[in-house]
């Protein structure tokens, strides 16, 4: 289900692509959608969630089910009274928002900065229902149904691409049909979980009641997570805002190029986050320390076996991807090329952000918000001064290379604390692993480089060209990697927890 939404994630950024290309509009749009993402990683996807599910698989274990709804109401009411006053002042606000996190549009004028301020008003309100959603979301996964929450995405996906296509001729500004889909997306998604926790007979009442026992644990555990979880996000804000300093394009280039590094970050990284987090949560309160253990090591070990070979794969074919997914349209050469340079930056750190992704849930499911946080701040810290000092030389692949190097310290320091802690101990097995998974990148990487076409050529094959060649490559590929993975002795029994 992962999958699916990412794939069309795909889709609907060829369909932005194909009508509004990295133009002035496009720079507003994904400007305007990213500050209610960014806080929804926050509320949402980010700090609420690894809050909410220890606490939840808590009360799951050690309570009866009235105990678990009353908890399910007293949250949704206390989440939902908190966003509502988030929500009005974001969209109040709106001019004051587009300033600080697009300053760059702001000091030049001009219709830039009129359609973030315009667009807001409309997506700020998804804030309010997608936090909803992920609460819900949180609900369904601590029962291990996790199909609904990971396919819950692929409707945002077909608002956005609905709304580019039909709703863009309505209006004057046809980038704002975007914005509209953003908020038509919201509601969708909100209203699509809620059967599904009337059939767990948890569908929320909300009840406003800051001092529920679980509540005042939650808020506890979710302030200093706000800052922990969601460092990467914090860290890519920080590139747009900078970006929109740059020339025209500049956050176009970054998001287009950061669309493609999210597709394995989202399809295995985060998936597997979401997995591991009510296990860890529910052993921890069990005290099997040793399953606990063994569960952090099989998502590391998952991470580097998916990992290692798509963030090479993005280095070696990133203007062949760029070029076939994105060249159509509105998007220039220049605009592929651009891109493809910041997708490289990315790619190197693919590994890292993947690493926090599965390390991060080692400290929530122990409701140890505390030390990521620290963790966290020294890695934006690192990252903002990187941001400055290679901006200048490097423009927006600094930007992007900035990223990569402080989700690298994130990472590490993140393993040195559980490590430190003992609850991450390197199971049996790994020098093994390690040599069968260089080995076969290496090939992979070889056959790749060896077939792959100059760049110049992909942007002016046809399309059926593109799709053809890419799909042999990415064909080619995965064969001599799985092959090489089977032939030095790997199988499924040694990728068990």
């Amino acid at each position: 289900m992962t999958m699916l939404s990412r794939v069309l994630g795909l889709v609907r950024d060829v369909v932005v692509a194909n009508f509004f290309g990295a133009g002035s509009g496009a720079d507003a749009f994904f400007v305007a959608f990213k500050i209610p993402n960014f806080l929804r990683r926050l509320f949402a996807e980010g700090a609420f969630s690894q809050a909410f599910v220890p606490v939840l698989s808590e009360y799951r274990s050690q309570q009866d089910k009235a105990a678990v709804k009353a908890l399910v109401d007293r949250v949704t009411g206390t989440l939902g009274l908190v966003l509502m006053l988030v929500t009005a002042l974001g969209v109040l606000g709106a001019p004051v928002l587009a300033m600080i996190f697009a300053p760059g549009f702001y000091l030049q004028g001009g219709e830039r900065y009129d359609l973030v301020v315009d667009m807001l008003r409309l997506t700020f309100p998804y804030l309010l229902l997608i936090s909803l959603t992920a609460l819900a979301g949180s609900v369904l996964n601590s029962y291990e149904r996790f199909a609904v929450p990971a396919f819950t995405p692929v409707l945002l996906n077909l608002s956005l691409i609905g709304a580019a296509i039909w709703l863009q001729p309505v209006f004057d500004q046809p980038v704002m049909a975007l914005a509209l889909g953003v908020l038509i997306a919201g509601c969708v998604q909100l209203l699509f979980q809620m059967p599904f926790l009337w059939r767990l007979q948890l569908l929320p009442r909300p009840r406003v009641d800051r001092h529920h026992e679980g509540v005042k644990r939650i808020m506890v555990l979710m302030i200093p997570a706000l800052f922990g979880v969601s460092v990467s996000q914090i860290n890519l804000l920080l590139d747009t805002l900078l970006a929109s300093f740059l020339q025209t394009g500049s956050v176009s280039w970054l998001y287009y190029s950061d669309r493609l590094a999210e597709l394995p970050l989202g399809v295995f990284g985060i998936a597997i986050a979401t997995v591991i987090l009510p296990s860890l949560s529910r052993k921890h309160a069990e005290k099997s320390t040793e399953h606990f253990a063994k569960t952090l090591d099989w998502a590391v070990r998952m991470v580097l076996l998916i990992g290692v070979p798509a963030a090479l794969a993005l280095l070696v074919l990133a203007e062949p991807l760029i070029a076939t997914l994105f060249h159509y349209g509105e998007m220039q050469d220049r605009d592929v090329m651009m891109a493809a340079m910041s997708l490289r930056a990315y790619a190197c750190g693919l590994i890292a952000f993947m690493l926090i992704k599965v390390l991060a849930p080692g400290y929530f499911s122990r409701q140890d918000t505390k030390t990521p946080v620290r963790i966290g701040i020294v890695a934006m810290v690192v990252n903002m001064a990187l941001n400055l000092a290679l901006i200048g030389p490097l423009a927006h692949v600094g930007l992007a290379l900035a990223t990569t190097l402080s989700a690298f310290l994130n990472a590490g320091l993140l393993l040195r604390g559980l490590r430190r802690d003992g609850v991450f101990v390197w199971q049996d097995g790994w020098g093994l692993m390690a040599v069968r998974i260089l080995l076969a990148n290496g090939l992979m990487v070889g056959l790749l480089y060896w077939l792959v076409a100059d760049a110049a050529l992909w942007l002016e094959f046809t399309l059926w060209q593109r799709v053809g060649q890419m799909a042999m490559l990415v064909g080619l590929g995965v064969l001599i990697y799985l092959v090489t993975l089977l032939v030095t002795g790997l199988r499924m029994r040694h990728l068990r927890p």
